[in-house]
């Protein structure tokens, strides 16, 4: 049987990384709302926020574990199913990832500390202390492979000599042109879809009517506040990396928005499709606003694909992930604003049912975002995983073995998922928010149960 070891290597790092995310994601924004829920709860001495913080820490253990085994898959697959491009770039990206290896450990240390001094400090505020190097971490390891990530999007720091790199400068090739935006960007997502999530939870529990809803009410707030904030930063790192993409990649902006032609005053194009000539149908097109989104002026000129040769041109689908996203991120916005303008009136139930479902609704679609973003990413950069310099047709293996590979990757992705899952399942609903209330705030529980 004869097969194609450079799509079986793609759909092994696609599949990787498509599951990876969602714990990367976790893993960075969840230690933020933890601490957010202490920090309130001690200022105002609400129980609600401090059993918050708990509950959210001991499903945050969990996903941390399932990460620190994806994570460790991604490192594997760049020897063995990436060669080449280790040992091209292998020496000029060894440093942030011994930094996010790092940073991780640095978080994991403070967690441990974290998840077993409650209540063994006499000033509670001691405590909470001991959860900023736990965002601090966890934000660095983000940091350090965004890094890598954007050295392969605009490679730097380094001379070409005889198809080797040499003169590296770590510093530089991870403080590359790219780096900027894009850790701007996978920060505000990573916190925005946390935010999302645990407002998803919180809604949806209210929806289900099992008591505990000045618990879950207080949970919704908190988050939907800060769904909006993070929304609005989100979406400025959005213009920002449009910005980037338009100077330094504008191949990429081209093949997102379908503008193939060289022009002033280019129209933002959503969604439609292609037909056989390659022309733009059914689409809705905004008059000037990718000239706007690219540089700023209505009237500024704006790549075109033509301009880019036909072999180094991203494959046409990213216009519908970049849509996507960005659809989805205005929704999240949307749904949050309305909710806040909502709570400003006392003749308002902003706990109707539809405006629970919408939040219902932004968890999931917001973790979709994440996963749209990352492959508007990769393949963005095709055919290229060192722009400029290799292919990904160069740089993957050409071991038989691969096909082996990717289903026993596969299988343990399988595994680790289920048990995610089943063990989640098991510490929350034999631990509902009822028992722990009844069981260490019998105070509030009464209150809790109307």
């Amino acid at each position: 049987m004869e097969f194609d070891t450079v799509t079986i290597s793609r759909l092994i790092t696609a599949m990787t990384l498509i599951f990876h995310i969602v714990f990367a994601t976790l893993g960075v924004g969840v230690p933020l709302f933890i601490s957010l829920a202490e920090f309130i709860g001690i200022r105002k001495k609400d129980k609600h926020y401090e059993l918050l913080a708990k509950r959210w820490s001991r499903g945050f253990v969990i996903s941390v574990a399932i990460g620190v085994v994806t994570g460790t898959a991604i490192a594997l697959q760049l020897s063995l199913v990436w060669p080449n491009f280790m040992q091209l770039a292998g020496n000029v990206i060894a440093l942030p990832l011994f930094m996010e290896v790092f940073a991780f450990f640095f978080e994991a240390i403070f967690l441990g500390i974290y998840l077993y001094t409650w209540d063994r400090f006499k000033s509670k505020y001691t405590h909470w202390l001991i959860s900023i190097p736990v965002i601090i971490g966890a934000g660095m390891s983000a940091v350090f492979i965004s890094t890598v990530n954007s050295f392969m999007n605009s490679p730097s720091g380094f001379t070409m000599e005889n198809g080797e790199f040499s003169a590296v400068n770590p510093l530089e090739a991870m403080l590359n042109p790219s780096t900027p935006t894009r850790v701007f960007h996978v920060l505000g997502g990573s916190y925005l879809t946390v935010a999302a999530i645990l407002a998803a939870i919180a809604a949806f529990a209210l929806l289900r009517k099992k008591g505990a809803a000045e618990y879950h009410k207080k949970a919704l707030k908190m988050t939907v506040i800060s769904m909006f904030v993070f929304s609005v930063v989100t979406a400025l790192g959005g213009d920002l990396s449009a910005k980037y993409l338009a100077k330094h990649q504008t191949e990429k902006l081209a093949a997102a928005e379908w503008h193939f032609e060289t022009e002033r005053n280019a129209d933002l194009v959503l969604f439609g499709w292609l037909n056989e000539d390659n022309e733009v149908v059914g689409a809705i097109r905004v008059p000037g606003f990718l000239s706007f989104l690219a540089h700023g002026d209505f009237t500024s000129e704006v790549i075109g694909l033509e301009a880019t040769p036909e072999g180094e041109r991203p494959p046409l689908i990213i216009h519908y992930l970049f849509d996507l996203m960005v659809m989805i991120g205005f929704f999240l916005l949307a749904v949050s604003f309305l909710y806040l303008v909502l709570s400003r009136f006392k003749r308002w139930d902003v706990h109707n049912k539809f405006i629970l479902w919408l939040l219902a609704l932004g968890g999931p679609l917001a973790m979709l975002a994440v996963e749209f973003g990352w492959l508007f990413a990769e393949l963005g950069r095709q055919p290229w995983i060192l722009r400029g310099y290799m292919t990904v047709e160069e740089a993957a293996t050409k071991s038989p073995y691969i096909v082996h590979m990717f289903f026993l990757f596969l299988a343990l992705y399988v595994v680790l998922g289920t048990l995610f899952i089943l063990t989640l399942r098991k510490l929350f609903k034999d631990n509902p928010v009822e028992l722990d209330l009844e069981k260490h705030y019998p105070e509030l529980s009464k209150g809790d149960k109307k």
